[in-house]
């Protein structure tokens, strides 16, 4: 389903269950993001890839946002308030200034940007909370677990921050940082000032592996 190692450590039938309630809902509403972009994150980074994980709540729910990987829009789409202030604590902790607000980039490189629900109806934050995305992410987290390479976990926000048990349940060299959401509501609580893109190149390093280039 997905076209790569992934397909092998997933629950397929909690997969295609999640999957029907999101097609049943665009019957009669408009479903972000689109079909064939809903497993674009574990496209982009398989398994044996995996460095980080930076997880967050559900995707955009507002036209032309949405492409699949968390907090990533297409190239030439405005920022959205999240992606803004991520953009300001990147730059407050690396001097780094990004314009485009695909993330692609970060993908290639082994950042797993993942939500914790993979649909959403147009204008209705997690409005599809209970369609049973839940399982399949809980999932992954399992599975990136039991990964031997060192990952980096970024949970932003409560909802992602569920995922910090499974994150941690490894024997491997794990680094989890818990923040709030970047969320203009929320970002002030906590997430400024977190330096959360020094502290996982840092990790990295210590542990054998190159850091990310968070410019690309």
């Amino acid at each position: 389903m997905i076209g790569n190692a992934w397909d092998a450590l997933l629950p397929q039938d909690a997969i295609r269950a999640a999957l029907q309630n999101a097609d049943d809902d665009a019957k009669t509403h408009t479903v972000y993001p689109p079909r064939e972009r809903v497993f674009a994150a574990l496209k982009l980074t398989p398994p044996e890839a995996v460095r980080v994980v930076i997880l967050g709540q559900d995707p955009y729910h507002e036209p032309g946002q949405a492409h699949g990987p968390a907090f990533s829009v297409p190239d030439g789409v405005k920022l959205p308030p999240s992606l803004k202030n991520i953009y300001k604590e990147l730059q407050s902790d690396l001097g780094i200034a990004r314009a485009s607000g695909d993330l692609t980039g970060w993908a290639e490189q082994g950042v797993l940007l993942l939500n914790t629900v993979l649909t959403v109806r147009r204008g209705e934050a997690n409005s599809h909370k209970n369609f049973g995305w839940q399982t399949v992410t809980d999932a992954i987290a399992a599975a990136i677990a039991e990964l031997p390479q060192p990952v980096a976990f970024l949970l932003w926000g409560a909802q992602a921050q569920e995922k910090a048990a499974l994150a941690r349940a490894s024997k491997y060299p794990r680094l989890v940082l818990c923040s709030p959401h970047p969320s203009p509501l929320s970002a002030y609580r906590g997430f400024f000032g977190s330096r959360p893109f020094s502290q996982i190149n840092e990790f990295l390093s210590k542990n054998g592996e190159k850091p990310i280039d968070w410019r690309r």
